[in-house]
């Protein structure tokens, strides 16, 4: 198959450099793998089901391998990665699909100073806004420049980030249905703190290009995300908590003025019992208002978010029409012993905005989500994991979402997670 070829080829290439180890003396050397197997029975998650709609179930897997070099001056990172769903190809495959999720290179400079450029996952703080979707068996990437300076307690990112469809002669910069979700993207990222001090505080902006236009008459809408991500840790108590704004023009070509705000504390009541409350606002909007008041999640890890059977995983629930979503939560978490943890977290979701169909106006209340999830550690470098979720839906999130809430929705999940250090030398 290709995906065994350009593993051999890739091991072919890598050969060589274990070999010669030795000449490795100025720097850190190392090369990593995974295989993350996750089998899934969907029966209501991602969207309700409807009368009469049968569950699903498949297995998907993620196989990664990581190249790491790292010396005073310079990091190296490379990871090709292959991803699919068991039996979704043939025995005999000619098609390629091994892909690189990560490929780039990091030089630093005196001082703190440093740019990181290629292929690479921006993850910043709780990844609410800029994550790398491990929880998807693909992830995300973005292909840009990183300028940046850091210090004890000061961290500072610019991303510069600029797509094409192809090497292009003549014809200007038109980006139609690119692979990627926007054409240029400028992000600042300051961060304060460190694991010694129970305060941080984090501050973005960022400026986004999309293409709205056609090909004769190109044409780029901005939007603009800024806001604070504030974080307090002392003793039993763990605080967190954020508000972003965005203003500017969407990919709908409408002009935006949306924001969310969330809190969430955690108090670990003993080295086995933690409990949690929070609560996330995400302002909504409808079709006949001026202006597009629904906030956007971008690019972050939304599955942390917001329940994990993830009806609202998407930006928007259906096209141009976004009521918002304000989740109240309630987390209980235990410890059997340091290799075994679980979690049990209750979500009640509303929308944010008032809904009126038909001239009717609808309840607020979408329904409640209940979440079990337990991790195994059984080696350092062997992670087994399973969850169960069940949704109780109402009138109104089938006016949002679709689906039939008198139908039994839920959703249940294993996954093993190996991840080996296959190689590595010290200087």
């Amino acid at each position: 198959m290709k995906i065994i070829k350009n593993i051999i080829l890739m091991g072919l290439f890598l050969t060589p450099l274990i070999l010669s180890a030795q000449d490795f003396k100025d720097g850190d050397f190392s090369i990593s793998a995974q295989i993350r197997a996750r089998g899934e029975y969907r029966n209501g998650s991602l969207t309700p089901r409807e009368e009469g709609d049968k569950a699903a179930t498949f297995i998907n897997n993620r196989t990664r391998l990581t190249m790491d070099y790292k010396r005073s001056n310079l990091e190296f990172k490379l990871a090709g990665q292959h991803v699919g769903v068991w039996g979704q190809q043939p025995q005999i495959n000619k098609k390629s699909d091994f892909i690189l999720n990560e490929a780039w290179a990091k030089i630093n400079f005196n001082e703190g100073f440093f740019a990181q450029i290629g292929r690479q996952v921006l993850s910043y703080d709780d990844e609410r806004i800029l994550g790398g979707l491990d929880w998807n068996v693909a992830g995300r990437y973005h292909d840009l420049l990183k300028l940046g300076y850091a210090n004890d307690v000061n961290t500072l990112h610019l991303s510069l980030a600029f797509n094409q469809n192809d090497e292009k002669v003549h014809g200007g910069n038109y980006y139609a249905a690119g692979a990627q979700p926007y054409k240029n993207m400028q992000t600042l990222w300051y961060h304060y703190g460190n694991n010694k001090r129970p305060f941080g505080i984090s501050l973005l902006v960022m400026n986004l290009g999309r293409e709205i236009g056609i090909p004769e008459k190109p044409k780029d809408a901005y939007m603009q995300t800024f806001g604070t991500y504030l974080t307090y840790k002392k003793d039993i108590l763990d605080l967190s908590g954020a508000v972003y704004y965005q203003t500017g023009k969407n990919e709908f070509d409408r002009s935006v003025s949306a924001y969310m705000a969330n809190v969430f504390a955690k108090a670990n009541l003993s080295n086995q019992w933690a409990v949690g409350v929070g609560s996330d606002y995400l302002s909504g909007s409808n079709s006949s208002e001026g202006k597009y008041k629904a906030f956007d999640p971008l690019y972050g890890t939304h599955h942390k978010f917001y329940g994990t059977m993830d009806y609202f995983y998407a930006s928007s629930f259906v096209s141009g029409f976004n009521p918002g979503l304000w989740d109240n939560q309630l987390g209980l978490y235990y410890k059997t012993s340091p290799k075994v943890d679980m979690s049990l977290n209750y979500h009640y979701f509303m929308t944010a905005k008032e809904l009126e169909i038909e001239n009717a106006k609808l309840d607020k209340g979408l329904g409640s989500e209940l979440d079990f999830q337990i991790n195994w550690s059984i080696m350092p470098d062997v992670k087994l994991m399973a969850g169960y979720s069940v949704m109780f839906g109402t009138k109104t999130m089938d006016a949002v979402k679709g689906g039939n809430h008198k139908r039994w929705q839920d959703w249940g999940w294993v996954s093993i997670n190996i991840t080996p250090n296959l190689f590595s030398t010290k200087r």
